[in-house]
């Protein structure tokens, strides 16, 4: 019976053991507040907070913690470690016979021990508090396990002052995390704990430490351990407070964000963040004079929208430029870098193509004036160049004919807060006449990057962009894109300097009385924003976009060039939805037989504006009065001259922009002549309905026409859509995308037109 007694009473405590080992219980990493560990995508510590406790407490998992820890702190605190059940009798007794025999106080304590008085805070100097200590290790044991226990004591041994565990304490006082500690260091951070205050901080040299860690190292490291030379260097004393702290404005804002704590994993990468400090803060160093003292620049990678490099000022600690201003998120006026968008919905509206003429000139809208930067007007210019250009009334013309969306409501659409209401910015809002931030602006051009999608900004590996919303089209961002990058970059000399590996869009900006200087673009995969000027508003000539923010905009990408050199550039293959066309180089229309020179453009076939061209005429010439005559030249009698017929006020552009161009005559009534040499549409034929496939790729309706001799190319219209166009007397193949009726057009390149109507069937 006695005997049967014994084995319940066993089982019931072997029971009850496992069942407080296999209970649902708190981790040990709960019991303490922690601080935030932010870390870089290439593994770099970027800060560590103080915890709810004021303590810096880097918990790190001991599959993270070099070896060296946890043996070293098992010889020095618990030889016995892996063999008692959180109390060590032994130890014990020992401790306190030999403080009643006066030799001072002598510690018995178990690291489980240590770990129960950490943890609950125990008053461990009386016997009750003693008792409840040798409790609270039996709980301990019984609940977890010895790595668990081990792990947590590592994470909350005291380092001196408010410096808790081996994951703070390796970073402060070798400037590495606790994974790469080697045996001598651990020997060091192993003997600070027992007496932390008179060994740790500016105390490393002091002998009190020296001495524990010789005697340490006496029973770890034997005199031909290669660890011992190394052992006996002097030991470097930094600031107890030497924490990492980079990136500072790109934390700040993330830890405003975020909650949580432990470890915060970001996407930035130390490497580019240094890349683009540096290179900033040489620029700086060289242009200081010029009173270009601050700066900021954002650096995106648009493929996943991560952000790479974050500055938000030249000098976070410098209180004179204000450097604690995050200028990656300060409204700012972006000047000229919202006009791409400009272009990019009026490409998407059919307002023009990268070759449509513009005017700049003086012109009021309403009681709007706009002006150029230079204070002078071009004249008559492409789109392109417009941009490129960067010319004011242009731009505000294209502005006004974009409709749903239009300027504010594509900005409202991408997530420009703070806008105030349309009416107060007027055409104003073309010219930079809101604000923005950097991290607005970024997601802006990255938006280009990924065809007209917009996403938005990751800033932590945990974090997972949705699709995005569409605000172009493929087709006019891809243009849009095209014609940014044939902006020539600056040199110091105006010229143009020999282009990276990368292909570069770019533009720049510069607000109203030169108080910001800005420069966007990108640069293979990657979006790049600078910003120069002063958080207080202070205006300077310098600061001008091209002159101030373009040079660093290079420095960064040239440096990326170099420092990524197995970087491959994704490649800007143009959609399904654009293609090529010559047109007249004069009037950004398609050339007829008279137009001297032509130049190739994109354009969206639907949308584009595409007409023949009737810039250049032939005039037959009387050669004795040399006035104009009706019908072609005869020879002997008449000649044949090529005019520009520009309207009046055309030429009255050309005139004050100093290219003045050759009035044309005024033209003889011609309209009795015959107009017989016009073309003559062969195919599709008259009163005949086209039965096609409702998938027509591999069906085609033949375009056909019979010309005069003097034709040499004809153009084919579907309405107002240009199909196509070839020599004349050649066979033009129509694939219409839709069913009903259609007009179809073809023009000679004299600008004679026929046109045919054509019933179109798709088989259900």
């Amino acid at each position: 019976m006695t005997f049967r007694r014994a084995y319940y009473g066993v089982a019931a405590v072997i029971l009850s053991a496992l069942l407080l080992r296999f209970w649902p219980h708190q981790p040990l990493e709960r019991m303490l507040p922690v601080s935030t560990g932010v870390w870089s995508a290439d593994g770099e510590l970027l800060r560590v907070t103080l915890a709810a406790d004021d303590q810096y407490r880097l918990w790190t998992p001991i599959r993270q913690i070099s070896p060296d820890l946890p043996r070293v702190f098992l010889i020095k605190e618990d030889r016995w470690y892996y063999w008692h059940p959180g109390v060590n009798p032994v130890s014990l007794v020992r401790a306190g016979f030999r403080t009643w025999r006066g030799h001072g106080r002598q510690g018995g304590s178990t690291l489980t021990m240590q770990l129960a008085r950490l943890l609950y805070r125990l008053n461990t100097r009386t016997p009750g508090g003693k008792l409840r200590q040798v409790a609270a290790a039996l709980w301990l044991e019984a609940r977890y396990s010895k790595r668990d226990l081990l792990e947590a004591y590592l994470n909350v041994a005291p380092f001196g002052g408010n410096v808790q565990g081996v994951g703070a304490s390796s970073l402060i006082y070798f400037g590495k995390p606790a994974a790469a500690i080697n045996t001598g260091e651990a020997i060091t951070l192993a003997v600070i704990p027992q007496r932390p205050a008179a060994r740790a901080g500016r105390n490393l040299q002091e002998g009190n430490l020296l001495r524990a860690r010789s005697r340490l190292a006496t029973e770890i490291l034997s005199p031909s351990d290669s660890m011992r030379r190394q052992f006996e260097l002097p030991i470097v004393a930094p600031s107890r407070y030497a924490m990492p702290r980079q990136a500072p404005h790109f934390v700040d804002a993330l830890l405003a964000e975020t909650h949580s704590t432990g470890r915060v994993d970001t996407t930035l990468d130390a490497g580019l963040q240094r890349l683009v400090e540096r290179q900033m803060q040489r620029y700086l160093d060289q242009f200081g004079e010029r009173g270009i003292r601050n700066a900021a620049a954002l650096l995106v990678d648009s493929g996943d929208m991560t952000v790479k490099a974050w500055v938000g000022s030249a000098d976070y600690s410098n209180e004179e430029i204000q450097g604690q201003v995050n200028g990656v998120l300060a409204k700012r006026s972006p000047g000229s870098t919202l006009k791409p968008f400009i272009y990019g919905l009026a490409l998407d509206q059919g307002v023009l193509h990268p070759q449509t003429v513009l005017r700049d000139a003086p012109t009021a809208f309403g009681p709007f004036s706009p002006e150029n930067f230079d204070g002078k007007f071009l004249g008559p210019i492409n789109a392109q160049d417009a941009l490129i250009r960067s010319r004011n009334v242009p731009a505000v013309w294209t502005a006004m004919q974009i409709r749903q969306p239009n300027l504010y409501q594509f900005l409202s659409s991408a997530g420009v807060s703070r806008l105030k209401p349309e009416s107060f910015y007027g055409l104003a809002l073309a010219l930079g006449g809101g604000e923005v931030t950097m991290e607005e602006l970024a997601k802006l051009y990255a938006m280009l990057a990924n065809q007209g999608v917009l996403r938005p900004l990751r800033t932590t590996a945990a974090s997972r962009a949705p699709q995005g919303v569409r605000l172009l089209s493929p087709e006019a961002t891809f243009i849009t894109l095209d014609m940014l990058g044939r902006n020539p970059r600056p040199d110091e000399d105006g010229g143009t300097q020999r282009r990276g590996r990368w292909p570069v869009a770019w533009k720049t900006g510069t607000s109203w009385g030169f108080r910001d200087a800005w420069a966007a673009g990108i640069a293979g995969k990657y979006v790049l924003v600078i910003w120069i000027g002063d958080f207080d508003g202070t205006s300077n000539p310098s600061f001008v976009g091209v002159d101030a923010a373009a040079p660093l905009f290079f420095r960064i990408t040239d440096a990326l060039n170099l420092a990524l050199p197995d970087a491959v550039p994704p490649a800007r293959l143009p959609p399904p939805g654009v293609s090529r066309v010559a047109v007249c180089a004069d009037s950004g229309e398609l050339p007829n037989a008279f137009c001297p020179h032509t130049v190739q453009t994109w354009y969206i076939p639907g949308k584009s504006p595409i007409r023949m061209s009737q810039l250049h005429r032939a005039v037959s010439i009387d050669n004795r009065t040399g006035s104009p005559v009706c019908g072609t030249a005869v020879a002997g009698s008449t000649h044949t001259e090529v005019f520009e017929f520009w309207s009046s006020d055309m030429l009255k552009l050309f005139r004050e922009a100093g290219m003045p161009r050759r009035t044309p005559p005024a033209l003889p009534d011609c309209s009795g002549g015959d107009d017989s040499e016009g073309p003559r549409i062969a195919s599709p034929l008259q009163r005949v309905t086209y039965a096609l496939r409702s998938t027509p790729a591999d069906e085609a309706i033949s375009l056909e026409a019979n010309t005069a001799g003097d034709v040499h190319e004809v153009f084919w219209f579907d309405g107002n859509d240009l199909i196509g166009n070839g020599p004349s007397r050649t066979v033009v193949g129509w694939h219409p995308v839709s069913d009903g009726l259609h007009v179809i057009r073809v023009i000679d390149d004299h600008g004679r037109v026929a046109q045919r109507n054509v019933e179109v069937q798709f088989a259900r």
